[in-house]
């Protein structure tokens, strides 16, 4: 019978290697191992805090935040801004506003200083001060009358009470002004109410 064993069967250990392996291991401590096994030299791997990744951490948190800043601030001018073009535009509306309505509360005190003027009573003080009345609304305010006999009919200018034939008239006429019109501007306050002859 062979001293030889089947291979998976335990065999004799070489007595020269089992020497060689206790040597290599001489002078080592089991405390020298670490609790993952790691043999002297090797550093054990502790979680140790990084402090430069701490920082770049800090730094984009603060980025954001500084990027999240403008963008509130952004938001903010661009409210305020629309707020003061607002005002701005209803200020400019309620100006004229003012305006329209100063002028239309003075037409009648205007059409009494009108038929005055026709019937020849506008005289001394009061033609002065009837005067300097209707220069300051023009000046100040832009108010200019409107509507004098011979103008061409102007539905957009002129409110036709009355209306005649004749034959000298090529188109519609004024023939004869009852109340003049007023503008303020570019915007008519009150038409002009007239008389107008149309062509026969």
């Amino acid at each position: 019978m062979s001293t030889h064993e089947a291979p998976g069967q335990d065999e004799p250990v070489d007595p020269a290697l089992a020497e060689a392996v206790e040597a290599a291991f001489d002078g080592v401590e089991p405390s020298d191992l670490d609790a993952a096994g790691a043999a002297p030299g090797q550093e054990a791997q502790t979680a140790e805090p990084d402090p430069l990744a701490d920082a770049q951490a800090a730094a984009a948190q603060l980025t954001d935040d500084l990027a999240r800043a403008r963008a509130d601030l952004y938001n903010l001018q661009q409210e305020y801004q629309g707020f003061v073009r607002r005002s701005r535009e209803a200020a400019a509306g309620h100006r004229e506003t003012g305006r329209a309505s100063v002028v239309e509360a003075l037409i009648p005190v205007l059409d009494e200083i009108a038929l005055a003027d026709q019937h020849g009573d506008l005289t001394g003080t009061f033609a002065t001060t009837a005067t300097k009345l209707e220069s300051i609304l023009g000046e100040k305010f832009g108010l200019t009358r409107f509507g004098e006999v011979g103008d061409v009919f102007d539905p957009t200018l002129h409110e036709a009470l009355m209306a005649t034939e004749s034959e000298e008239v090529s188109e519609p006429t004024i023939a004869l002004v009852l109340q003049p019109g007023y503008r303020l501007g570019d915007k008519v306050v009150r038409a002009a109410r007239v008389q107008v002859a149309n062509p026969a």
